[in-house]
């Protein structure tokens, strides 16, 4: 295994603060949210879908469904925003290519830092997949193959969700077909100096809890690990860790030359590109 584990020297808050906040690293992160505002909106009006589906009491725990006719595959989306922020309306621009290739896409809304803690996302995101397995079919997507994909925050929790007790999930686990964390988080050492902790509210034991990179998966499908190649060093090793402590069951990573934090976004839903393809080939 390489040792891609941060060393025990105390880290900079500086330093962590240029690695991990990705808005100021790409100062033009505006002009991607305005286009996915706008490109979603049309979906949502063009695209049928079922909107706003609850799978729990919280005016976040919501799901959007965009259907492929007779279709038994389905993709479930974790949007990031660093567990405090954006929401699954920005992302049903995901959705077209991947309906048109036959495969369903659910879209997942979670409650955010600080009003909860990113343990409660954790359960979010679990209580989220267990309904969507069960109640899929219901509203036209079915979900006999299910691929969970995650961007940044939802990066982490496609791989909390593949390291979380069997226990937890109240469907048949053989259905998840595999998972695509895109630019995840894996060791939350760093965390606590950075900014975002102001909503975060980690300490070195509470961000210990949540490392995967030391645990193994419990669902057994494979995952594909990808990050853009002109993310900052501590992302591209945050994927290169998982990739390494999960192999063989997780590939990777998959670089994307010329891709950051953001554009990397748009290669899962942009056929030809080497992570749609590999997310595709796991449907």
């Amino acid at each position: 295994m390489q040792d891609l584990l941060l060393p025990p020297s105390p880290l900079d808050s500086a330093w962590v603060e240029r690695e991990y906040s990705n808005r100021q690293l790409v100062p033009e992160h505006p002009a991607f949210f305005a286009r996915w505002e706008k490109d979603s909106e049309f979906v949502r009006q063009s695209l049928p879908g079922r909107l706003d589906l609850p799978y729990g009491p919280h005016a976040r725990q919501r799901v959007d469904f965009f259907p492929a006719t007779a279709s038994e595959r389905l993709l479930v989306f974790l949007h990031g925003g660093y567990w405090r922020g954006l929401d699954k309306r920005l992302f049903a621009w995901l959705a077209p290519s991947w309906v048109a290739e036959g495969v369903s896409v659910a879209l997942v809304n979670y409650r955010l830092c600080p009003a909860v803690g990113i343990a409660d996302i954790v359960d979010d995101a679990i209580a989220a997949l267990n309904w969507i397995a069960i109640h899929a079919p219901v509203h036209g997507a079915g979900a006999r193959r299910i691929v969970v994909a995650g961007h940044s925050a939802g990066g982490h929790l496609v791989g909390a969700i593949f390291a979380a007790s069997r226990e937890r999930f109240a469907f048949d686990l053989a259905r998840i077909a595999g998972g695509v964390p895109i630019s995840g988080l894996f060791d939350f050492s760093p965390m606590p100096l950075f900014s975002g902790n102001a909503d975060f509210r980690l300490d070195a034991a509470s961000a210990r809890a949540l490392d995967l990179h030391d645990r193994r998966p419990t669902i057994e499908a494979p995952l594909a690990v990808a990050v853009g190649g002109d993310e900052s060093g501590e992302f591209l090793r945050q994927s290169r860790l998982l990739a390494d402590r999960w192999a063989p069951q997780a590939r990777g990573p998959l670089v994307l030359p010329g891709l950051h934090h953001f554009s990397v976004l748009e290669a899962l839903a942009e056929r030809g590109q080497p992570l749609y393809d590999a997310a595709l080939a796991l449907a």
